[in-house]
C-alpha cells in the first residue's frame, strides 16, 4: 500500500481582483456619456399645475421651452416680483420671442424645424394674460404646436 497524506486543508485561492479597475473605469465611463446635464438653470419659480388627461412627449430633443413665472428670490430686488419670462438661460419680453423662436430652428435640422414643440412651463400662480401675449407672439411666427407643462394627478381637488 502506499502512503499517502493529508499536508493540512488547503482553502480557497483569493478571488482575482485584477480587472477590477477596468470594470470601474467602464461603469463610470458609461454613466458619464448617458448623464445630461440640466441645460438650463430656472430664474423664475415654476410649479407647474395639476392634470388629470396628461401625455408624454414622444422626443424631447424636439422640445423648445418658454418658462413663465415670478423671478425667484435672490433674484428679486433686481427684477421685481412681477411674472417674468424666460427663454433659455435671461430674461426676456414679449418682442423678443420671435428671435427665439428663429435661433431655436437654427440650432435644428431643417427637416425638424416644422416639427419643434413649443412647450410652455407656465408657474401655477401666473395670471393668464402674460400666457395668451406669448401665444400671440408664436402665432405671428408659425410657432403653432404648442404644448403646456403639467404634472400627473388622479384626481383634482378644488
Amino acid at each position: 500500500m502506499s502512503k499517502f497524506r493529508k499536508k493540512g486543508k488547503k482553502g480557497q485561492p483569493a478571488v482575482n481582483t485584477a480587472s477590477l479597475p477596468d470594470i470601474v473605469f467602464m461603469l463610470l465611463f458609461f454613466f458619464m456619456v448617458t448623464t445630461v446635464m440640466r441645460e438650463t438653470t430656472l430664474k423664475v419659480e415654476n410649479v407647474t399645475p395639476q392634470a388629470t388627461e396628461v401625455s408624454k412627449l414622444e422626443k424631447k430633443s424636439l422640445v423648445a421651452y418658454i418658462y413663465i413665472g415670478k423671478p425667484v428670490k435672490n433674484l428679486q430686488g433686481a427684477f421685481g416680483t412681477a411674472p417674468r419670462i424666460q427663454l433659455n438661460d435671461a430674461f426676456k419680453t414679449v418682442d423678443d420671442i420671435p428671435l427665439f423662436v428663429e435661433m431655436e430652428k437654427e440650432a435644428r435640422d431643417e427637416a425638424e424645424r416644422n416639427r419643434i414643440t413649443w412647450s410652455l412651463k407656465v408657474d401655477v400662480n401666473t395670471k393668464m394674460g402674460i400666457v395668451t401675449d406669448v401665444k400671440q407672439e408664436l402665432r405671428k411666427v408659425n410657432a403653432l404646436k404648442l404644448n403646456y407643462s403639467s404634472k400627473k394627478t388622479d384626481k383634482i381637488s378644488n
